[in-house]
Order: C-alpha cells, then sequence, then structure tokens
C-alpha cells in the first residue's frame, strides 16, 4: 500500500489513522494535514504521525485520503492539483462529492475511489462504501477496501448508489442516537432514574445489534419474536404506527440522500 497521507484530521481522519496503525502500519508510512497548529501537534504526540503540508503529502504519499467537509474542498484540491504525482491514488471520504469533482480538478487520469464511511470508525466498527471513479481500476478499489477494513467493514457499490449510502449508513448513526435519546427520555417519563433509565436501553441496543449481526434472521422476524399477542410490544407498536414513525422515517432519510445530491451539484462546473 506504501505510504498514506490523511488530508484533513478530524475525527474521521484520526480515526482512520489510528485504524492504520492498529492494523499494523508504522507511523513513518502515514502523514496527515491539520491547519491547526494545536491540533497537529496534539495527534503528533499522541500517535507519533508526521504533519505535513498539502504539498509535502502529494509529494511523500502514494495514497492520499482526503478527509475534510465538503464546503473545505476548493482550497484542498487548488492545492493538490500542482503537485499530484501521476501514480498516486486519491480517495474521497468528502460527503456528496462526486468522483468527476475531483477528475476535472486533478491532473487527467488521476485514480480516484469515492468512500462514504460512518463515525463508528471512531470504535473500529464503522460501515463504508467504495465507488471507483473513472479512471479507478479494480486494483484501486482493492487496495481502499484493505485500507478500510482496520476500521469496519466495507461494501462496494456503483456511484450512482453513493447518495443513497450517505443517507442510509453515513448518516445513519445518528438516527440510532436519535432514538436512544428518545428511548432515554421515555424512562425518565416513567419515574426511571437517567442513569438507569440509560444504561437499560443502550445495553438493549448493543443487544439488539449483535443479534441482527450475528443472527441469521430478518428483523422482522426478530422483532416478532418479541411481540407476544395482546402484550406490551404490539401495544408500544401500535402506537409507532399510529404516529407515522415509519413514514417519517422514511421520510427523512429521503430528505438526507436529497441534500447528499445538493451538494454535489453545489460544486458543479
Amino acid at each position: 500500500m506504501g505510504t498514506i497521507a490523511v488530508l484533513g484530521a478530524g475525527k474521521i481522519g484520526e480515526a482512520l489513522l489510528s485504524g492504520l496503525l492498529s492494523g499494523g502500519r508504522s507511523a513513518e508510512d502515514l502523514f496527515f494535514t491539520e491547519r491547526h497548529p494545536d491540533r497537529a501537534a496534539e495527534l503528533q504526540a499522541r500517535y507519533g504521525i508526521t504533519g505535513v503540508t498539502v504539498k509535502e503529502a502529494a509529494e511523500r504519499a502514494d495514497l492520499l485520503v482526503v478527509a475534510v467537509k465538503p464546503q473545505d474542498i476548493d482550497p484542498v484540491l487548488a492545492d493538490l492539483a500542482p503537485v499530484l504525482r501521476p501514480e498516486s491514488l486519491v480517495v474521497s471520504l468528502c460527503a456528496g462529492l462526486p468522483t468527476s469533482l475531483f477528475e476535472r480538478r486533478l491532473p487527467s487520469g488521476t485514480p480516484v475511489v469515492r468512500v462514504m464511511p460512518n463515525t463508528p470508525m471512531l470504535v473500529g466498527e464503522a460501515m463504508s462504501a467504495v465507488s471507483a471513479g473513472r479512471y479507478a481500476g479494480p486494483e484501486h478499489v482493492e487496495l481502499v477496501t484493505e485500507l478500510l477494513s482496520c476500521v469496519g467493514k466495507v461494501v462496494e457499490v456503483p456511484e450512482s448508489q453513493q447518495d443513497a449510502v450517505t443517507a442510509l449508513s453515513g448518516s445513519g448513526p445518528a438516527y440510532f442516537f436519535y432514538l436512544v435519546e428518545a428511548m432515554i427520555d421515555a424512562g425518565i417519563l416513567l419515574g426511571l432514574p437517567r442513569a438507569v433509565a440509560e444504561r437499560l436501553i443502550v445495553q438493549s441496543a448493543v443487544g439488539a445489534a449483535k443479534m441482527l449481526d450475528e443472527g441469521e434472521s430478518h428483523p422482522v422476524l426478530l422483532r416478532e419474536a418479541v411481540t407476544s399477542p395482546a402484550g406490551t410490544t404490539i401495544n408500544a407498536i401500535r402506537e409507532l404506527e399510529k404516529h407515522g414513525v415509519r413514514a417519517a422515517l422514511l421520510a427523512a432519510i429521503e430528505a438526507a440522500r436529497d441534500r447528499s445530491v445538493e451538494l454535489g451539484r453545489a460544486h458543479e462546473d
């Protein structure tokens, strides 16, 4: 895989660097860019990885991971374009930004792989979707899949599906956090101390996720197994359906998809 530079060492960038180190990569083969000096010094002290400029990253790294916010992409590409080596692979972790944007701004023929990760990367449990750009081949996708496997699971999708992936799994953890928050509030409403309600719900979420991940049953069957005739669960499900929770979730994810599309269109020439 050669040397790797992460351009933008925010939470996702740092999580990737940490995962690469945990996966056996040498700190000497890793670099990062960070515009805030205090943050750069903190990361260098914590991981022993060298902070560099974008120009230095392009000169020293074989694979460059762009992990900045979509609205910050223009200056990064402007700095990168004049110094990028022809053999370099560019990996974009920027939500909503198509590979065509990078291909237009960077030297002709630059291989680009688009990735939509999510924040469970911070605990080594990310779900990342990868898509090859025009000049990226199967070997590039394989390389990026290997890179991301150190921080979670990876699936390959056509780039046309990336906006849907962004809405579903990229933003997905926030939906679960929102639901857990609401359930903790419900526990407090029912008279439980906050700490007890939180422990009950968080462990229930962890257990349910493990059943989904390790079992062979469909979510419907798992839910039905908890839902006894005339019991407490079916009464709760009735209220969720009455209040349109399923429809609201569908609409919310569709709205997230539409916003991802808007982010990409904002950078069209």
